[in-house]
This record gives C-alpha cells, sequence and structure tokens, in this order.
C-alpha cells in the first residue's frame, strides 16, 4: 500500500505552499528517509571497487558492483566521492540503494551506444526498475554529455545524432536518456544537478506499444510508479535541443515535486498518460525556461489526468506558459494553477507554440481517436506577460467546462520580429492555422467564469491586435464575467 509517506510528504507541501520558499521545512514535518538507506556507517565507495573517475576510462563496472553489493547487504548508500569523473554506460538501481553523487563528483553518461542495453527502453544513464525505497542525492551532477550528440549547431532548433541509423531502435530521434525509475515504489531524488541530457531527463518508464515509440523520450522519467518525491535539483539542458525534457511523470501517482529549477529546450514538467492515469500530482516554488510549454498535460493522454496542483511557480523566456494537449481520449479534471508569473515569447515555429501564456486543448489526435474533456480547471492569482493571448479550445466531442480565472492579469506586448496571426493545434487536429491575435480565443467551450480578469495592452503592440476576446457563440456557452477589465497602456 505505501500511503502513509505519500500523505505525510503531501501535508509538507501544503505547509510549503504558505510559507517562503527559501524557507527549510520543519524537522518534524520533513519527509522520512527509509532506514535501509541508513543501516550502514560505511557506504559503499565506487573507488573500492575500482572506479577510476578520470573520465577517461569506463568506471560502469565498477559502480554497478557496489549498487549490488550494497543492495545484497539490505541497502545502503552508493558514493561516487569527490573530486571524480565516473564515465558509464547504463547503471542499474537496485531496491534499498541511495545513490550519492557528492559536491565535485559527476556521472558522465557515455556517448558510445555499445555501452547501453540492446534495449533501446534501457537507454538511460541511471535506471532503476522494480524497485523499492530508491533514490538520487549528494550534491553532485549527472551530465548526459548531449553536447557529443549534436550533428549541427543551429540557433534555431540543432540537428542531432539519432541511432536510429544503425537499425537498432524505432521513432525519428534516439538517443540515451539521462535518469529513469520503472514500475518503483517510494522514489526520492534530492540535491542534484542533471545536465545536457541527450534525451528527456527523468520519466517512470512504461512498456509503450510500437506505435508510441516516437514520443517517448526525456531526462528525468517517472514510469508506472507510486510516491515520488524530487525536490531541491536543478536540471540544465540545452535551449536550443530538441527532445530533452525536463520532468516526465507517465501513468505514476502520488508525485511530489518542489523547489526545483528547469532550464532546458522541450517540456519542463509533463504529465503523460500512456497505459494508466495519473492521479495526485503537486508541484510547487519551482523557476523555469523552455522553448516549449513550461507546464504541459500530454501529449499522451489515453487515460485520465486528475488533482493536480501548481503553485508558486515562475516561468521565464518560455514559448507557452501553461497547458493542455489532450489528443487521444483521456479526460483531465479538478487541476489547480495558483500563484504563477508567466513570460511567454515566439520561438521559431519548428518548436510547438505561439506565446500562449495558457494554451487548454482537446481534440482528437487522428480522426479515428477519441476526444477527451477537459474540466474544473482553476486559476488563481495568475499574472502574465506575453507576446500573444490564451487560447482555449475544446473540440465537438471534447468540451472544455468548468474553467475559471480568479484574479488573473495579462499583459500585451510585442518584442521578437516573429510572425503572429496564427493558432496552434499541434499535434494532429488542424495543425497551423492563420488566425486574428486576440486577449483570449475560446472554441468548444460550456462554462467559463471570471472574477476580477485584466487585460493591458501595450500601445507598440502589433496593428490589429485589439480584440480581447474571440469567439464563435454557436460553439461556446455559458461565459460569465464579473470585474473584466481591458486597459490600453
Amino acid at each position: 500500500m505505501h500511503r502513509r509517506p505519500f500523505f505525510r510528504i503531501f501535508l509538507l507541501i501544503v505547509w510549503l505552499s504558505a510559507a517562503d520558499p527559501q524557507q527549510e521545512p520543519p524537522p518534524s514535518q520533513a519527509p522520512t528517509v527509509p532506514d535501509r538507506w541508513k543501516l550502514h556507517g560505511r557506504p559503499f565507495n565506487v573507488v573500492d571497487y575500482g572506479a577510476a573517475g578520470d573520465g577517461r576510462r569506463y568506471d560502469t563496472k565498477a559502480i554497478q558492483a557496489a549498487v549490488d553489493a550494497c543492495t545484497a547487504a539490505g541497502g545502503g548508500r552508493v558514493v561516487l566521492p569527490s573530486p571524480g569523473r565516473y564515465l558509464t554506460g547504463t547503471i542499474f538501481l537496485r531496491s534499498g540503494v541511495l545513490l550519492v553523487v557528492e559536491k565535485g563528483a559527476r556521472l558522465l553518461g557515455s556517448p558510445s551506444q555499445l555501452k547501453y542495453p540492446r534495449d533501446q527502453r534501457r537507454w538511460y544513464v541511471v535506471l532503476a526498475e522494480r524497485s523499492t525505497d530508491v533514490g538520487i542525492t549528494g550534491g553532485g551532477g549527472i551530465d548526459g554529455q548531449g553536447e557529443k550528440f549534436v550533428e549541427r549547431y543551429d540557433e534555431r532548433k540543432n540537428v542531432m545524432v539519432s541511432w536510429n541509423a544503425t537499425g537498432s531502435c524505432r521513432g525519428d530521434e534516439c538517443r540515451p536518456r539521462l535518469v529513469g525509475f520503472v514500475d518503483c515504489q517510494n522514489i526520492r531524488v534530492w540535491d542534484v544537478r542533471l545536465t545536457q541530457p541527450a534525451y528527456w531527463w527523468m520519466f517512470p518508464l512504461s512498456f509503450f506499444p510500437t506505435y508510441m515509440f516516437h514520443q517517448m523520450f526525456c531526462s528525468l522519467h517517472i514510469v508506472r510508479s507510486n510516491n515520488t518525491l524530487i525536490h531541491d535539483v536543478a536540471i540544465d539542458g540545452d535551449f536550443n535541443t530538441p527532445n530533452n525534457d525536463g520532468i516526465d511523470i507517465e501513468d505514476s501517482n502520488n508525485t511530489i515535486i518542489f523547489r526545483c529549477s528547469i532550464d532546458t529546450g522541450d517540456d519542463a514538467i509533463c504529465p503523460k498518460s500512456s497505459l494508466g492515469p495519473v492521479y495526485n500530482l503537486s508541484a510547487t516554488h519551482c523557476w523555469i525556461r523552455t522553448k516549449s510549454s513550461a507546464i504541459k498535460l500530454g501529449s499522451a493522454s489515453w487515460f485520465n489526468f486528475k488533482n493536480f496542483l501548481f503553485d508558486n511557480i515562475t516561468i521565464v523566456e518560455s514559448h507557452r506558459g501553461l497547458a493542455f494537449q489532450i489528443r487521444d481520449g483521456g479526460n483531465a479534471s479538478d487541476i489547480v494553477f495558483s500563484n504563477i508569473k508567466i513570460e511567454t515569447r515566439y520561438y521559431h515555429h519548428s518548436w510547438w507554440g505561439r506565446a500562449e501564456p495558457i494554451y487548454i486543448t482537446s481534440c482528437p489526435r487522428q480522426q479515428d481517436s477519441k476526444a477527451g474533456s477537459i474540466s474544473n480547471i482553476k486559476f488563481i492569482n495568475v499574472s502574465a506577460v506575453s507576446e500573444n493571448g490564451a487560447f482555449l479550445s475544446g473540440s465537438a466531442k471534447g468540451l472544455l467546462s468548468g474553467i475559471e480565472f480568479i484574479n488573473v492579469n495579462l499583459t500585451f506586448r510585442r518584442w521578437t520580429n516573429f510572425d503572429g496571426g496564427i493558432v496552434d493545434y499541434r499535434p494532429g487536429c488542424q495543425g497551423l492555422v492563420k488566425h486574428r491575435t486576440a486577449g483570449i480565443i475560446m472554441e468548444h467551450i460550456s462554462g467559463l467564469v471570471t472574477e476580477n480578469l485584466k487585460m493591458d495592452w501595450a500601445q507598440d503592440s502589433t496593428p490589429g491586435w485589439n480584440t480581447p476576446l474571440d469567439f464563435t457563440p454557436s460553439t461556446v456557452n455559458n461565459i460569465h464575467l464579473t470585474d473584466f477589465q481591458s486597459t490600453v497602456l
């Protein structure tokens, strides 16, 4: 069952959402560390198992030997001491093992395909499968050496090496990910820096159907796992590299993220439902910069998303702020975004997004796909400065309902030279469609309430961008506006 630890941590998050983000949680409320991580006074030092730590010789066997010895002894800490640069292929974490990368030490992912398992789904620098009480900490870093996978640098979007040319993987791009937890219980990752992933960051890995392989790669990947705590983690990816998501939560429940900074090219925090639902997710006190969506539900959305809280988050220089891409028949409901500051701008159209601060869409991915609904979504105390307006678009069989904007301030101004006047439905649906720019575009909605919604328009905004609300009454019903203001600055 393992429910008690999650609820203790959830109470901590409730306390943190009201506290100074720089303050440490009270000792009595701090999440507990599994006893078996403290069983042994002497940690399992990888140097004792033959690790060189020189960044040239591979330390995979030595590190794995230390991990295996640790779990055989009942659990404990496996330490990569500082200073040291530990070059490795895939390391498999086991139950009861806490991987400690000391401050000043780095675990380096190999750029060679030969150093990873034959199965593409296990291409990670660090991977835990079917494990309990497993974690990473220490103050050091895990480096995917993503720069070694760049085939051609491009300010718009880098062209990357893909291992599918070898025939050993399927998909449009195949490269190793950074950290993955698959079918695990009681995960904790904290006080560690994750840098330069070649592909998605951290994702609890599912074993996906063949037709889904093109979209399931990341840096910190949590898949089909339960009770995950991620805090005080810094993620630094190349801003021009595609498919290097920050934290992806797939088919996993009871996940808490707080005090994390994420600077990456692709989606920063991204729940996905491929083989099961995603319930009980909170992310608070985080800082995000991305060329894609800062927070995005989907686009893998075969099952439901429910009971999410996103609070006290700062989003800067991003292509999208808060996003829903429901494409596969799953539903999203009971989700709160509160106390969030957003800055969105245009980037090259090869990246999904058109500078929308808020983007809520539900439409079938393909003609034979099911439509999912989005309901009971609250935006409370949200402010945005953006080059485009919000986009709220359901579909004929996938309506948006119960959408609330409470104390929302949207400021519109242009500062890049990219063209506006385009709506982005990708992936699937209608693709890119020309449409006049507005403060909020609405389609297929049944139920939108706003209280104290304020729009401020910079005088240097693009000519013709002077429509606060754009909707067709035949598809939009039950709209209630209270204390709505629209002002030219």
